[in-house]
């Protein structure tokens, strides 16, 4: 999940070329389909049915469904676009750079107001203390109210993979007019993971995260583990599953559910 990151398309639809820019990569060959990256490595055996090719082959499609699934981050807007370029600064006093860090002491609690339900998210500072004191400014500032969670993805077989939201422009391709700085991931992806997306360029995380539905998107997201993990879902993830349901595996969701209010409490 850069920040625009798709995953998951019906089957059977004609896939498009992923072309290259910020956010987005093509390897040789690689397609992406329209409503998203379902993934998928079909290895093909080789004349003289060498294993060897045939465990490059697996290995190399993994490493291509991660990029793929993450859509070169879990950000993606045209050729060219960034976070920053295409930003829209919402809310009163909301910060137009990257605001202080969280300490590693700190933590807040995070609710999310939506139609389905509310969402709790704790954010800890320990874990990614410019990425945790970013989304918390934000939420304070009134930057996510009314914002949507454009993107469901699913995994290739079907299973729930992410909700992204915190786009302004509801379609993967804004930010909140700054982008922050990278950090090391020092924990594991797991349900309930809350990270932020960006793209393959550094340094390209701005206002758009997802929240992880299944452990089973753990293998694929740490096969690049460039997704700042600041905190988790520690009530409301039948809320997530919910938001991912109204509208399952859509990179541009049709009607989607709207964060209606999101407020910061000490904990």
């Amino acid at each position: 999940m850069s920040q625009r990151s798709r995953s998951s398309g019906s089957s059977g639809r004609r896939p498009k070329d992923l072309r290259t820019g910020p956010g987005r990569a093509r390897p040789p060959s690689s397609r992406v389909p329209k409503t998203g990256v379902r993934g998928g490595t079909t290895v093909r055996r080789s004349r003289n049915g060498d294993p060897r090719l045939i465990s490059a082959a697996v290995v190399g499609g993994l490493l291509v469904l991660a990029v793929l699934l993450l859509g070169g981050g879990l950000f993606r807007g045209g050729a060219g676009a960034s976070p920053s370029a295409s930003a829209t600064v919402r809310g009163s006093g909301c910060p137009t750079s990257q605001p202080a860090a969280l300490t590693s002491g700190e933590t807040r609690t995070v609710t999310i107001e939506t139609p389905k339900g509310n969402i709790v998210i704790k954010v800890q500072g320990s874990l990614s203390p410019i990425a945790a004191g970013n989304f918390v400014v934000l939420a304070s500032c009134g930057f996510y109210d009314g914002i949507v969670f454009h993107r469901t993805a699913s995994l290739q077989d079907g299973t729930p993979f992410v909700i992204q939201g915190g786009d302004p422009k509801g379609d993967g391709s804004g930010g909140p007019g700054y982008t922050i700085q990278d950090e090391r991931v020092t924990t594991t992806y797991h349900r309930g993971t809350v990270a932020m997306a960006r793209t393959q360029d550094a340094n390209s995380q701005g206002s758009q995260f997802f929240i992880v539905l299944s452990d089973a998107a753990a293998s694929a997201l740490a096969s690049a583990n460039t997704y700042a993990i600041f905190g988790s879902v520690v009530d409301g993830m039948d809320v997530a599953d919910q938001i991912y349901q109204a509208s399952p595996g859509s990179d541009n969701v049709p009607n989607p559910i709207p964060m209606t209010k999101v407020t910061v409490a000490n904990p």
